[in-house]
């Protein structure tokens, strides 16, 4: 071969490898086995990628668009613009006449040309503009269109509701006094915000495509869903105080229905949310994700052990009460429960020695990490070999065989003493180390429990990519707290209808989403329900395994009427 070859045959990029490995296979026609063994795929793999460019879904190269170049097509492209204008036609016409005629050319490029020669826009009603539709306001219906068919482009969110029922989502906003306006009701807006988190769609500046599907608004009884500008100013109206009452309340009703009891114990972990903009009133917090310190907001939330629910937020809080909000979560379990919380799992850098005292103090336990000091490591590593204990985990994975040695220790700033359990042999330079004040259960449990506190990172990671909670526009933590509140309310509706699918009792958001929800359906009005006949889908058959086309279920906010789901014959 001649020199440089070795970029071909040994392609460094993965899309490279990719294309070399595809054309292999296809040009050479070599067996799936030898394209695998000479780029590293395995077989399966090399007939996925295959499958992928025959579907057309595998893009290597992208030709740049031809636009004007040089003072001929320019030219060109300006005596067209001016012919076309005085034609009386918009911009957007002449736009896509133009590139209709082989030279692409955007709207602003034509308003471009035509302000450099002095040509004011069209009027809104000039008939060379297009029409524009009446927008649809949104408001409480008064009276229902009884007989009355309509296409819903988003009407899988209604398969959502016998989850809201069951939670009493009118209850729970009643008794948590939000504000309302002159036209909706503290529900319409709060359940419109809610029903914009469920959709995955982000922020509320994305909530057009919901407010144009006038399906939809009668999920909530209104004639369509607000528009974003009613939706981003409602938030900055919502207090802390509300959205704890909320969180409290929805509490109480996921321990009275079974999604979650608490007798497990909570693993508790902050979350920073970046901000993207400038000039904020924010506290610089570290942004894992970016690997610095930026402006952004600081989240906290609570997960019950045993459900993996989400179960309590907080966006409120500066660097000053960070440390204290482990004890605001104890009280507020207490509200709820009536009994301080039991087992709490947490990372070092979520609180104190003082806060680790009081929460001993009041009789809490409490599991968490200790910081590798100098002095702490050289004690440990003149112990001899007799003083760890070798442990078999049933686990999955590696290091199944931790070494464990523990002590009763005591810290500074801690009246009680403390049991400190080190494990070696998981991986590590040095021992991990966890402090806690339960001195009476196996170290290899507990040791155990705090491994199983990486549950929260890949729930709230689900969470996050699941309900959009990364997607921060705003400058205030009051209004980023009613969205982690929603965050929390949405996830807990999701899991009510993942227990109710066979087989998807531990789904995702982001599944459950695309197998289920994300659909369309005509939506029947009778006098007395509403009937949502949805579109088949592959997973359609697990709705109706589930129990969905028997479904006759009142609404509360539906003045008396019930929902009715349709099915194509099986």
């Amino acid at each position: 071969m001649r020199a440089g070859a070795d970029y071909f045959v040994t392609p460094a990029e993965p899309a490279q490898r990719r294309y070399e490995a595809l054309r292999f296979y296809f040009v050479d026609e070599a067996s799936a086995a030898d394209v695998a063994g000479r780029f590293g795929y395995s077989p399966a793999t090399v007939h996925q990628l295959a499958a992928e460019l025959r579907a057309g879904h595998t893009e290597f190269f992208r030709s740049s668009k031809p636009g004007p170049r040089g003072p001929r097509k320019t030219t060109r492209i300006r005596d067209q613009v001016l012919a076309l204008r005085a034609e009386d036609r918009s911009v957007t016409d002449i736009a896509q006449r133009v590139s209709m005629e082989g030279t692409p050319v955007s709207a602003q490029t034509v308003w471009a040309i035509l302000h450099a020669e002095g040509i004011e826009r069209l009027g809104r009603s000039h008939t060379g503009s297009p029409p524009r539709l009446a927008p649809v306001k949104s408001k409480p219906i008064s009276a229902w269109p009884a007989g009355t068919q309509m296409h819903c482009d988003h009407a899988g969110m209604f398969v959502l509701l016998p989850a809201l029922v069951e939670l009493g989502l009118d209850t729970l906003i009643a008794a948590a006094h939000y504000p309302a306006t002159k036209v909706l009701s503290p529900f319409h807006s709060l359940a419109s915000l809610l029903l914009l988190k469920c959709s995955r769609t982000g922020r509320a500046a994305n909530a057009f495509p919901l407010g144009a599907d006038p399906g939809l608004g009668l999920a909530l009884g209104l004639a369509a869903i607000p528009k974003a500008t009613h939706l981003t100013s409602y938030s900055y109206r919502v207090k802390r105080s509300s959205n704890v009452a909320l969180l409290e309340g929805l509490a109480r009703r996921c321990q009275q229905i079974g999604l979650y009891s608490g007798e497990a114990g909570f693993n508790l972990d902050f979350h920073t949310i970046r901000h993207h903009g400038d000039e904020v009133p924010l506290e610089e917090h570290y942004v894992a994700s970016r690997s610095q310190r930026t402006r952004s907001v600081l989240t906290f939330f609570a997960q019950d052990h045993a459900s993996t629910e989400m179960v309590y937020a907080n966006a409120d809080l500066t660097k000053a009460d960070q440390a204290s909000e482990v004890i605001a979560f104890a009280d507020y379990w207490n509200r709820v429960a009536g009994t301080d919380p039991g087992l709490l799992v947490f990372d070092s850098k979520v609180t104190t020695y003082k806060m680790l005292d009081e929460l001993a103090a009041r009789g809490i336990t409490f599991l968490t990490l200790r910081s590798r000091g100098h002095k702490v490591l050289e004690a440990l590593a003149e112990l001899p070999a007799s003083a760890w204990t070798t442990y078999n985990l049933k686990r999955a994975g590696r290091y199944r065989h931790p070494q464990i040695h523990e002590q009763i220790v005591h810290l500074k700033g801690i009246d009680v003493p403390l049991r400190q359990i080190a494990v070696r042999n998981i991986g590590h330079e040095h021992p991990t180390l966890l402090i806690t004040n339960d001195l009476t259960t196996a170290a290899k449990d507990l040791f155990g429990r705090y491994a199983e506190r990486m549950i929260i990172e890949n729930e709230l990671d689900a969470d996050i990519s699941g309900f959009g909670l990364n997607a921060l526009a705003s400058g205030l933590p009051l209004n980023v707290d009613l969205d982690t509140t929603l965050t929390v309310l949405a996830g807990n509706a999701y899991r009510l209808l993942a227990r109710k699918l066979p087989r998807y009792e531990q789904a995702t958001p982001d599944r459950l989403w695309r197998h289920f929800l994300d659909n369309n359906a005509k939506v029947v009005v009778a006098d007395d329900h509403v009937r949502v006949d949805l579109a088949a889908r592959t997973y359609t058959p697990v709705l109706i395994d589930a129990g969905y086309p028997e479904l006759d279920l009142p609404v509360p906010w539906w003045g008396g009427r019930t929902l009715r789901f349709g099915f194509p014959p099986r």
